[in-house]
Order: structure tokens, then sequence, then C-alpha cells
């Protein structure tokens, strides 16, 4: 017990660390060659600030232990959304009334449609394939993301509408546009090294997501408790540590949208990964998630729509936790204990 523990704290500490370095060196790469802008390169790049979630996914579906796959798919969604509440307390406001855009509104919506799907695809009968492996709800996952995120980039480049919200401070609209105050030691380095080191922290992601899978796997067994649980919340929490670090500091730079924006858009592709999981597993995973899964699925939509909400009303709470992060903190308790009861 003791070395699992081990293996999982340091699979962990690697999660973080090489987390940051994926998330800095994806951000150069995309700076340089613009790949984010061809279909491609939008997936590329979604799937690199994704890995650990791909590499449980993967390691959690060949191993048979589908119910911590699909726990740490949709139970990660309100996990990730929790880091909204850290980011507020890093905020001179509340996260919501800097933001100052209606972007995350649509990000967020995104995410809603993408859990509701995954909610139809539980009820479907697991005889309802495509080609025999694969859930039509999966699929329809895929392209549900791929056509919002084009919308997305329509809304940002061509905005129908002007809104003014005063006080805002919204900062960067993306990373590309390199901040003017952040020291960027990668600026200086050559293609080939800011190549290396996606490489070398994708490599290091994907080898720590797997040591957590079959880690976790082993603790839940030990301790007696439900995989959806364990993934949706111990598993979960490990593998956020990235988005908690880069959300942190988006805050600190002022980057107020894009905090919000990172989250929601890490969360509307996260779930796109139950495609390769029907791939590794051989089977609609979808169909086999149960009760707990659509609970999670509930939660998660409930906290997507308090930030939205959040973000059209503008609490201005002068510091520390807005109304909107509170209300989280209060949905998130009660979804955990309801959690509980349903895994008994």
């Amino acid at each position: 017990m003791f070395l699992v523990l081990i293996v999982f704290g340091v699979a962990s500490a690697a999660t973080w660390a090489a987390g940051i370095e994926l998330s800095k060196s994806t951000d150069e790469l995309d700076r340089r060659l613009g790949i984010g802008d061809a279909l491609g390169g939008m997936v590329l790049l979604a799937i690199s600030g994704s890995l650990p979630e791909l590499a449980i996914t993967i390691s959690a579906a060949a191993s048979g232990h589908v119910d911590l796959a699909a726990g740490n798919l949709i139970g990660g969604i309100a996990t990730a959304t929790m880091v909204l509440v850290l980011c507020d307390l890093f905020a001179a406001r509340p996260l919501t009334y800097l933001v100052g855009s209606l972007v995350p509104v649509l990000e967020g919506l995104l995410v809603v449609l993408t859990v509701a799907v995954v909610l139809m695809g539980a009820l479907l009968p697991a005889s309802v394939t495509v080609g025999a492996r694969f859930s039509p709800a999966s699929l329809a996952i895929v392209v549900i993301w791929i056509g919002g995120v084009w919308v997305l980039n329509r809304a940002r480049s061509k905005p129908q509408w002007q809104v003014v919200m005063k006080g805002s401070q919204p900062g960067r609209p993306h990373r590309r546009e390199r901040h003017p105050a952040a020291e960027s030691a990668r600026a200086k380095h050559s293609m080939l090294r800011v190549a290396a080191g996606f490489g070398a922290a994708s490599a290091v992601t994907l080898l720590a997501g797997a040591a957590l899978a079959i880690s976790g796997s082993d603790l839940a067994g030990r301790a007696g408790i439900n995989g959806v649980v364990f993934g949706a919340t111990v598993l979960a929490l490990a593998t956020a540590l990235p988005e908690i670090s880069s959300g942190i500091e988006a805050v600190r730079l002022g980057d107020h949208q894009l905090a919000i924006g990172d989250v929601f858009g890490g969360n509307a592709f996260q779930l796109c990964l139950f495609l390769v999981a029907d791939l590794v597993a051989m089977k609609p995973v979808l169909p086999t998630t149960g009760a707990a899964n659509a609970w999670l699925a509930a939660l998660s939509i409930a906290l997507t729509t308090v930030y939205v909400g959040g973000v059209i009303v503008r609490p201005s709470r002068p510091k520390r936790l807005g109304p909107d992060s509170i209300l989280a903190l209060l949905v998130y308790a009660v979804g955990i204990v309801g959690l509980l009861l349903i895994a008994r």
C-alpha cells in the first residue's frame, strides 16, 4: 500500500511539472507555426492539453476498468470547473466580473451540449453501435466539438455584436499574443529546443498518466472505493494539477478571459476521449457508465451553468470569492455527497 501511494504521489508530481512545461511549449509552438488555425492543428493542441486524461483513458479501458475511465472523464469536468474557485482567490474581483466578454458563455454552452450528449449516450442500449465498436454518442461528441470550436473561432474573429462591460479586465484574447510583462525564455529558444521540450513533456505526461491509472485502480480496490468515485475525485484532482497551475498563472498575468476559456475548452474536448475509450475497450463505454456517472454529468452541467450565469450577471464583490464561486462550492459539496450515496 505504501509503495502504491508513493507511485501515485510521484506520478501526480510528474503530471504537475510536465503539464506546465507542455502547456508553455504548446503555446510557443502555436505562436510560431499558427497550427491552431487548421483543423488538424486545433485537434493536436486539444490533445496535448488532455494528455493525462488520454493516458488514463487508454490504460483504464485496456485493463477493463471502464468505470474508472468514465468517472475520470465525466467527473473531471466538475473538478476542473472548481479550478475557477481557486482562480477567484487570486483575482482582485470575481473572475466572472473581470472577464469582460461573452465568449466564455459560448464556451460554457459547448460544455453543456457535449455533456448532454453523454447523458443521451448513456441511455442508449449497448447493442446500438457503429461498426460494432463505437457508440453513436461518442462519434456525435467529436462532431459537435469540432463544429463548436469552428463557431467559437468565427465569433472571435467576426463578432456579430458588441458589448461593453465597465470595469472589466479581460486580458489577452488568445495565448498567441505574447504577454508584454511576462518573461518568456522560450521566445529565445530555437525551434528544435521548443519541439524537444514539447516531446519530452508529452512522454512524461503519458507515462505519469498511465502510472496514475494503474496505481489509482489499485488504491481504489484496496480501500474499497468505487472506481467511479475515485476517478471523479482523487484521480480527477491529480489530472487537474496542470490546469490549476495555468489558471493561477493566467489570473496573475491579468488574462481573466483565458483563465475561464482554458477550463471550459478543456472540459468540452475531454469528452471526445470517449471515442478513444470505445476503440481501446472494443465496445461502447457510454452505455456502461451507470447512475453514478449520470449524476456526475448533471453536476458538471450545474457547475458550468453557475459560471456561465456569473459571466452574464457579473457579481462585483470587491475581493476574494464571488457569489458564483460560493454557490459552486455548495453545489459541488452536495454533488459529492450525492455521488457517495449513489455509489453505495
